[in-house]
């Protein structure tokens, strides 16, 4: 991580993206890479258009809209703009950095925000689905799983998902310094990790995860599934790929 900050333009701060499936440990590296390099942490959870936004698209767009996570429910916008206040920032300005509230699924009012002190060294950002591939036309045609037979039969909502991630998405990743994906060494991997997540997060052992909750969680995963897939098969530019195996141990490097 020193490295790409450190190869990124002198006169502001790097911008960088650690990217990789649910519970792959971004949000961990990222702010572990803050605290030891004095960078600012944002993650892309954070900037989830607001309840009623995602309710607009819902209404305008493909009622899976109404789900935050997939390419298309995040303020890039909002993001780019924070990025830029983080790098213009004297030592004694402070940047809000915003934050979401999962349980109550819209984001915070702004006086609920992170500070966020000085100008940081970088701008480390966790984010799934930065540096996607968009699939060709032909590989939407066939639904991957059962949320894309049952809600999204016609593939209109794949469709708009990779038009997203061929366009706003395609043109954040290419504004960044640098991206490091740490690959999962499979999609089958993904339902633990984001079971150990939930698991930590109630302080019980993943073994003791209620059912319905384990389940809960197999049908939440699938809203991510095509495009994790396709990441995870080379479908996704990276400056650095940290390959990893089931338990989360770091294997070979490359880039």
């Amino acid at each position: 991580m020193g490295r790409l900050i450190e190869a990124a333009p002198g006169d502001r701060p790097a911008r960088i993206a650690i990217v990789g499936a649910q519970g792959s440990g971004k949000t961990t590296l990222a702010r572990a890479a803050a605290h030891a390099f004095g960078a600012a942490q944002i993650s892309i959870d954070d900037v989830y258009l607001t309840r009623a936004e995602r309710e607009a698209m819902a209404r305008d767009v493909h009622p899976l809209f109404v789900m935050r996570g997939p390419p298309g429910t995040h303020d890039l916008g909002m993001l780019s703009d924070i990025m830029d206040q983080l790098a213009a920032a004297g030592p004694d300005d402070t940047t809000w950095l915003p934050d979401f509230d999962k349980r109550g699924d819209d984001r915070l009012p702004r006086d609920r925000w992170r500070p966020y002190r000085g100008r940081p060294s970088a701008i480390l950002i966790d984010a799934w689905c930065l540096g996607a591939l968009a699939e060709d036309a032909a590989a939407l045609d066939r639904p991957i799983n059962a949320l894309e037979q049952g809600r999204d039969p016609d593939g209109d909502w794949r469709r708009a998902v990779n038009q997203f991630v061929a366009g706003p998405y395609r043109a954040f990743a290419d504004s960044l310094d640098a991206i490091l994906f740490l690959q999962a060494p499979s999609f089958d991997v993904v339902l633990d990790w984001r079971c150990q997540q939930e698991a930590d997060l109630l302080g019980v052992d993943p073994a003791d995860l209620p059912a319905e909750e384990r389940a809960r969680l197999a049908d939440f995963i699938q809203y991510f599934e095509r495009v994790t897939r396709r990441m995870l098969a080379g479908g996704v530019t990276a400056d650095v790929t940290v390959k990893l195996d089931r338990n989360r141990v770091p294997g070979p490097i490359v880039g």
